[in-house]
């Protein structure tokens, strides 16, 4: 029989004390800390989607300074700051995408007045506008006209001319003499490639019974006088 002192002691704590000395000299060869990168996703581009009604291509210009503070088409105080524009068919108060085709500059605009008045143009730029466009330093350039929602209808104002002088002073004159019986008496300019014109008008009337009621008086006191939508 064997003593206590004689038996073989078991593998087993042995084999232990290796292991764990072993898995701690390998995790010293690793860092102590993960990086983990996270690819971030990219936020989904917002699409606006716009339906256009029309599109016109042809020549722009532009406006500023000298018609600065009259009065528009649409009874409007022209700001040449404004992102508006002018043009001759489209409803006052429509918007417009203007694309300049030469650089590939886009604007969305308020049509608030008429013009231009050059049969080779189709539209005249705000100042604010056209710096933007980059139509300013060169004058004009070719672009694309589109109309935009929301649609709005054409409705039809009133205005009486009293005279169109290539002389503003007679103009000023002229608009003189009538405030002093009319309101709403104002002068706006027509500007053509050969000649600029300053027009008189009264209004804008909101019918053409009251347009024909104020035109009846005028004729009485001697004017000729332009019944006009425009």
């Amino acid at each position: 029989m064997k003593r206590a002192s004689e038996e073989r002691p078991h593998p087993f704590p042995s084999i232990l004390v290796l292991t764990l000395m072993t898995i701690l000299s390998l995790s010293a060869c690793f860092p102590k800390h993960r990086v983990v990168f996270e690819k971030r996703l990219e936020e989904p581009l917002r699409l606006e989607k716009r339906v256009t009604r029309g599109v016109q291509y042809g020549m722009a210009s532009w406006y500023g300074p000298e018609f600065h503070g009259r009065r528009t088409s649409s009874g409007e105080i022209y700001d040449m700051y404004e992102l508006t524009c002018a043009h001759n068919t489209l409803a006052l108060g429509t918007m417009v995408i203007v694309t300049n085709l030469e650089n590939g500059r886009s604007l969305e605009l308020r049509v608030n007045d008429r013009g231009p008045f050059a049969k080779d143009r189709i539209i005249d730029l705000s100042y604010a506008a056209a710096r933007i466009l980059g139509v300013y330093e060169k004058g004009t350039a070719f672009v694309k006209v589109e109309t935009v929602g929301p649609w709005i209808e054409e409705i039809f104002r009133y205005h009486l001319q009293i005279g169109s002088f290539s002389d503003e002073e007679r103009a000023q004159q002229l608009a003189a003499q009538l405030k002093k019986e009319f309101k709403n008496v104002y002068i706006t300019v027509m500007e053509t490639s050969t000649q600029r014109y300053h027009r008189v008008r009264i209004g804008p009337f909101e019918s053409k019974e009251d347009a024909l009621s104020q035109a009846e008086k005028l004729s009485q006191m001697g004017f000729n006088v332009l019944v006009t939508t425009r």
